[in-house]
């Protein structure tokens, strides 16, 4: 309970300074005495620098000053970026552009499962099925005439007995997927610039670009009669877990009205 209520003050707290990434509070270990201390991620350095400043040293909800100090990354170790999840990119974009300010579009949402063969070329009879859907999806920011597009590849195995219900909820698993990883894909392609006066400037990253990115919706729509282009190029790391599916959710709940 102690440390639940801790967590809710420090957002309460550091969540006034800006959009917060992550905050999560840790018991000291035991050569450091009671007490606790949290890492706090803003999705701004400039946002994470005023709480820092404004917070440090401060008795803020606590008896003692709280000591506030920015990490910085460590001198010759290199970390992959790691590409916000679908619920982040909603959320950021949400913060700093409203909710009406950007909308998003499926182009096409095709079920590809079996289309590679690659089951029946190495012999793979013992494994699970699985369903594929591929996603072809576009956000759109009109008041900043920036358009984005982004493809993904969804897969997810048929559990259990592998009968109608279980494929069925393998194909809304694999949808979903693909819907949130190309709606992910699409977001890397924008930046958003806060400038000091808090204004949001958005421009379009043109060197996240990638072919897919050049054809008609005509010919996204018609992707996987390309033999080209290969299917495993899109076969993304999963970027988040989806759990508690609902065989009631509809897909169009990803797009968002425009303005």
């Amino acid at each position: 309970m102690v440390r639940i209520c801790c967590v809710h003050s420090l957002f309460s707290v550091f969540s006034s300074f800006g959009l917060l990434y992550s905050l999560r509070a840790h018991q000291n270990a035991a050569v450091a005495g009671p007490g606790f201390y949290a890492v706090v991620k803003f999705y701004s350095a400039g946002d994470a620098s005023r709480a820092q400043r404004a917070c440090n040293g401060q008795r803020l909800f606590q008896k003692s000053p709280m000591k506030v100090c920015v990490c910085t990354k460590q001198q010759g170790f290199e970390q992959q970026v790691q590409a916000l999840s679908s619920t982040k990119c909603q959320e950021l974009a949400n913060h700093y552009l409203g909710f009406n300010g950007w909308s998003s579009r499926i182009i096409t949402l095709q079920n590809v499962s079996g289309l590679d063969g690659e089951n029946k070329e190495l012999g793979k009879t013992s494994e699970r099925p699985s369903v594929k859907f591929l996603c072809a999806m576009e956000v759109t920011v009109p008041s900043h005439g920036v358009c984005s597009r982004g493809v993904a590849l969804g897969e997810a195995e048929v559990e259990g007995s592998e009968g109608p219900l279980e494929f069925l909820t393998a194909t809304r698993r694999a949808q979903k997927l693909a819907v949130g990883k190309a709606l992910s894909s699409s977001f890397q392609k924008i930046l958003l610039v806060v400038l000091e006066s808090g204004k949001v400037a958005v421009e379009y990253n043109s060197w996240q670009e990638e072919p897919t990115d050049l054809l008609t919706e005509e010919e996204l729509k018609g992707l996987i009669e390309v033999n080209e282009l290969s299917l495993e190029q899109f076969d993304l790391d999963e970027e988040e877990v989806l759990s508690d599916i609902s065989l009631e959710d509809e897909l169009l709940s990803w797009e968002m009205p425009p303005n």
